[in-house]
């Protein structure tokens, strides 16, 4: 067993380089570039549903109050006629990203904290950069990847974006178990 705090050094590298690597991912014309295309029309869409002052959040549409109205002809109804949809409404004015940056900046480094110590509690120092590699990147693997795929399986986003995502997290966790292997204390 490697002792967490053994482990400060690589868990702060590799917060900052994946922090930064993602950065340089999601800004680069790379693969993201056309994650959310415009809606068609979108002009008339935002006359539409301006006017109606809808707070953040999350919604369906069309949205039954009860399981049982799912079956009922009037939202069968609905549904057929269209539009379905889920949307994210997000708040009015600047689209800043810091306070995202800070989030994602935060979530990285709790990933690499729970590589660790699944890397740490399984290996002695000194351990083969092979074995810490497949910890860590295991490890990080399933926390960058997994939970991308439920919003695919149960809220249809699209899979080529989850496909995109998880290369992402691929790319995070090969990088966060380079870094463990070749720092791993010995």
């Amino acid at each position: 067993m490697t002792e967490l705090g053994a482990l400060l050094v690589p868990i702060l590298v590799t917060t900052i380089v994946v922090f930064f690597l993602s950065a340089l991912v999601h800004m680069a014309p790379l693969w993201h570039r056309n994650d959310y295309p415009a809606l068609p029309d979108q002009e008339r869409f935002r006359a539409a549903v301006g006017p109606l002052d809808i707070p953040p959040g999350d919604y369906m549409v069309p949205r039954c109050e009860k399981m049982s109205e799912m079956k009922g002809e009037a939202f069968q109804q609905k549904i057929t006629e269209g539009p379905n949809m889920i949307l994210t409404v997000l708040p009015r004015g600047e689209m800043g990203m810091g306070a995202q940056l800070g989030k994602w900046f935060v979530h990285v480094l709790i990933v690499t904290l729970f590589a660790a110590y699944v890397a740490g509690a399984a290996l002695p120092p000194g351990a083969e950069y092979l074995s810490v590699f497949r910890f860590a990147g295991t490890t990080a693997f399933a926390a960058y990847v997994l939970a991308v795929w439920p919003m695919s399986i149960w809220f249809r986003r699209g899979t080529g974006l989850a496909l995109k995502e998880s290369l992402d997290g691929l790319i995070y966790a090969l990088i966060t178990a380079g870094i463990f292997g070749a720092m791993w204390p010995g």
